[in-house]
């Protein structure tokens, strides 16, 4: 009877990082998508305010007969800034940021790891033979760059990529984890983010200006129309605010974008004081992310896969590194190993406390011999401290044989 194979799934369904999915695969999001409709609220509800406030102020002129072209122009304006804003803020929050397909099995080791080097950190794979180096080194403009190894997906990360926490991903050219839009910023949005930042600003400080135009221009009296003009006053002190927070986090992705670095790096390299490999000069870097081509996917999402294609992996816990053994420990790994081979070693080897004698050697002066002649001399004078524990059956075999030899005699 044949085991019937299960049917082949959609990318998307079988997908083992912590996106969620819309429209059949068609949109990714981050876990924490739920933000955006917080995000998207806090966008729209004072634009909206703004643009009732502006209709208000039309209706108002029409009737008084007076000319309300300019403040048509007004509200077209924010409208088209509104759209803009929330377009990228859709853009940046819905598409693959870059992810990093994930390998099935590790890489396979490219040199010989030299085990007796014990300030290097070594990663053991499944097979337990294999061992890789946890960093490389990749040569990225005529700079030495070190790539990190992840547990996760199994990979050296490409260069600029890191793995996201959150998402439970390794992202090309990662800048941030952004909480406001529930998404990873990465090579294939970040572009969308700067976008998006910068059309938050300046709506922010174009709904300011004109909520603080029509208070002064419509009214001789300021502190009347401050107090009487309450809509007016919430919009000027929300884009105040507003406007620290988006205007200098567009200011910071600005140089940034000059200096040709992510978030991630900036924070590294201010730590490390290292050269930024990647600055090419500040036209060169706006080119780069404004002007260039976005790389395309690295996964559909909608191809049909078969589950077992997809590599299920649990967190790495400890023992999946292997931390630097001491020269006892080596010796108690080195024994059972033997144990297991089916090779006994003499139990003169194994009960030696080679600790204690080294100890007694260094306070020994005075003696000609060599440190090989010192530890032979020791084992000879205590025997029954350093050499043989004879076991308890053996004993009473040597005793019995005795009793009996001495009842025939």
């Amino acid at each position: 009877m044949e085991i019937e194979k299960p049917k082949p799934q959609r990318l998307y369904q079988v997908w083992r990082g912590s996106n969620r999915f819309l429209f059949g695969g068609r949109l990714i999001f981050g876990p924490d998508v739920s933000s955006l409709f917080l995000s998207t609220f806090l966008i729209a509800g004072p634009t909206l305010a703004f643009c009732i406030k502006i209709s208000f102020i039309i209706r108002h002129r029409i009737r008084e007969n007076k000319t309300a072209l300019s403040w048509y122009s007004v509200l077209i304006v924010a409208i088209v800034l509104t759209m803009m804003d929330m377009f990228f803020l859709f853009l940046t929050s819905s598409r693959d940021p870059g992810i990093v397909p994930r390998n099935t099995r590790p890489p396979e080791s490219d040199e010989t790891p030299e085990m007796n080097t014990p300030s290097m950190e070594w990663v053991q794979g499944r097979t337990p033979h294999l061992k890789l180096p946890r960093t490389k080194d990749v040569v990225v403009n005529g700079h030495s760059v070190k790539v990190k190894f992840c547990d996760t997906c199994l990979l050296y990360r490409p260069p600029r990529a890191s793995h996201c926490s959150i998402c439970n991903n390794c992202v090309q050219r990662f800048d941030h984890h952004c909480p406001w839009l529930g998404q990873c910023i990465g090579i294939r949005n970040y572009r969308y983010f700067y976008m998006f930042i910068t059309t938050s600003t300046i709506l922010c400080i174009y709904v300011f200006a004109v909520s603080w135009f029509n208070i002064v221009h419509e009214k001789d009296n300021v502190l009347k129309a401050i107090t009487s003009d309450i809509l007016s006053d919430f919009l000027i002190i929300y884009c105040f605010i507003a406007v620290w927070f988006v205007g200098g986090l567009s200011v910071f992705h600005f140089y940034l974008i000059s200096t040709n670095q992510t978030t991630y790096e900036n924070f590294r390299y201010r730590y490390d004081k290292k050269e930024n490999p990647y600055n090419k000069g500040v036209i060169k870097n706006f080119q780069e992310v404004f002007f260039s081509k976005i790389p395309p996917s690295l996964h559909d999402f909608r191809a049909f896969v078969h589950e077992d294609e997809v590599m299920v992996r649990e967190p790495t816990d400890h023992n999946f590194m292997e931390d630097s053994s001491s020269s006892k420990e080596k010796i108690d790994i080195g024994s059972k190993c033997g144990e297991n081979n089916g090779l006994t070693l003499p139990e003169i080897l194994r009960n030696i406390e080679c600790d204690e004698i080294e100890e007694n050697l260094k306070h020994e002066e005075g003696d000609d011999g060599t440190d090989s002649d010192k530890l032979v001399s020791r084992v000879e004078q205590e025997p029954d401290k350093h050499v043989i524990q004879i076991d308890e059956e053996i004993v009473d075999d040597v005793k019995s044989e005795q009793t009996t030899t001495s009842v025939q005699a």
